[in-house]
């Protein structure tokens, strides 16, 4: 069965692409469900929304940007090969670009980000796949992957992976003591005392999520 809601990196932040060929309220409903899922990873993300060949009608355009902003998210542009949906989106102050679909952009989860720095307190890092952080996660950082993160360094701020629902992600740091971690829909804050002195993973146990040592988690 097609997926009627993709995910995408690109440099201008996330693309959601809808398959343009299944019926609008179907679409809509994988939308709805993808976003409510996602809360917290596409809270304050950019998001161009790619449709493709569909020819958006008004009550269409609108019937999505409703959904949207229940959801708290503007959508940066609207991606269609369509000249009718191009046009219907300018005509209701929405910023429209031609589909790119096949240009390039990464595949769903197919694409790992790299990040060679410390983030610092205030900052976010978001991307749709697994993260590697080189450097340290400050308290006050946030980092949100839709799959595994890793820190080669300290981990002292917030990081939520499997943001999109996956409880098989994994969260692993070289330190780990975290203001808080979250995988899929589980939280978790850092146990009271020294640091452990020895690289851990956090992952989902059952129902709630446990640590332990790197080496005895590679066994």
């Amino acid at each position: 069965m097609t997926k009627l809601v993709t995910i995408k990196g690109s440099r201008e932040g996330l693309r959601l692409q809808l398959d343009d060929a299944a019926g609008w309220p179907d679409v809509l409903a994988a939308l709805r469900g993808q976003l409510e899922q996602g809360a917290q990873f596409f809270n304050g993300a950019r998001i161009v929304v790619d449709i493709g060949d569909r020819a958006l009608a008004d009550e269409q355009l609108a019937e999505l940007m409703a959904l949207m902003r229940q959801h708290h998210l503007e959508p940066s542009a609207l991606g269609s090969t369509s000249r009718e949906s191009r046009n219907t989106a300018r005509a209701a102050g929405v910023v429209a670009r031609p589909s790119v679909r096949g240009a390039g952009v990464a595949d769903e989860r197919g694409e790992a980000a790299f990040v060679q720095r410390t983030i610092r307190s205030g900052q976010v890092v978001r991307h749709h796949g697994h993260i590697t952080v080189v450097g340290d996660v400050n308290a006050g950082a946030e980092v949100i992957a839709g799959g595994s993160v890793v820190v080669w360094g300290r981990l002292r701020g917030t990081v939520h992976a499997g943001a999109l629902g996956d409880r098989a992600a994994v969260i692993c740091a070289i330190e780990l003591r975290p203001t808080q971690l979250r995988i899929a829909d589980l939280i978790a804050r850092a146990p009271d005392g020294a640091a452990s002195g020895v690289p851990e993973v956090a992952r989902i146990d059952g129902d709630q999520i446990a640590v332990e040592p790197w080496e005895s988690y590679r066994r």
